[in-house]
């Protein structure tokens, strides 16, 4: 008698969200994905678009080992919002832009075999960074899908996020092409916000310092109306009526 073993429907094959690795190497890797990832979710926030960081990607079903984990990677026409996976096949679209935080110890798998299935699935572009300059001749490269090739990206422009992408230190900094104004990082977005309170703070001292100089000046117009007032009472106590002789020297 032969022995046959039950075969997994669809719906019961597993597909972790974790495999006890590290997030990345080293903090500089660290520091570079997060900020990547803040600084692209707050630029398309209220569109049809999710950022995930450091989430696997399922590129087959009935396959869970066929996965990678991109760094971060921006997917549009998708509900916003994260996910503890991406499943290619359930959400319908595949990644448009992906960014791996490269070093030495990836070197072979970012530059090869991601490089390779991205360009398969049909990401439209890919980017290499390197924050600490361990291996990349430039910190920052990119591919742009031309029909089914990667190409180089020689104008550190990102074509579907409409970014211009400087590196900056040990982070990819991100500018509009509209209007070139840069997209802050959590830090300098703390400080702007700082300024602006500090700014604001001082701008109502000012409002508050002139409204008690334009109380003091009407205080002191009073002041002198009654003292006018006062003197006249006493010329006419006196037998003179000051607006009489007003008008008399007015002529």
């Amino acid at each position: 008698m032969t022995a046959t073993l039950p075969v997994a429907t669809a719906s019961e094959i597993f597909y972790p969200s974790a495999d006890g690795e590290p997030v990345a190497e080293t903090y500089d890797h660290l520091y570079a994905l997060l900020t990547t990832l803040e600084v692209l979710k707050q630029y398309l926030a209220g569109r049809q678009a999710t950022v995930l960081g450091n989430q696997f990607l399922y590129y087959a079903q009935g396959f869970p080992k066929l996965r990678v984990a991109p760094d971060v990677m921006v997917i549009f026409d998708v509900t916003p919002g994260g996910r503890d996976n991406y499943k290619i096949w359930e959400e319908g679209q595949v990644p448009v832009v992906i960014f791996e935080m490269t070093s030495v110890g990836t070197k072979d798998q970012d530059q090869i075999f991601k490089k390779t299935l991205y360009e398969q699935l049909g990401v439209k572009e890919y980017w290499l960074f390197d924050p600490k300059g361990e291996w990349l001749e430039r910190p920052l490269c990119g591919y742009r899908l031309r029909g089914e090739t990667y190409e180089p990206i020689t104008d550190d422009r990102s074509e579907p996020l409409q970014l211009r992408l400087v590196v900056e230190g040990r982070l990819i900094a991100f500018y509009r092409e509209d209007t070139g104004e840069k997209l802050l990082i959590p830090d300098e977005l703390a400080a702007a916000l700082q300024q602006e309170v500090v700014a604001r703070q001082q701008a109502e001292e000012r409002a508050e310092q002139e409204r008690q100089r334009a109380e003091q000046e009407r205080q002191r117009a009073e002041h002198a109306q009654l003292q006018i007032e006062q003197l006249k009472e006493k010329l006419r106590s006196l037998g003179v009526d000051p607006d009489t002789q007003t008008s008399e020297y007015n002529v």
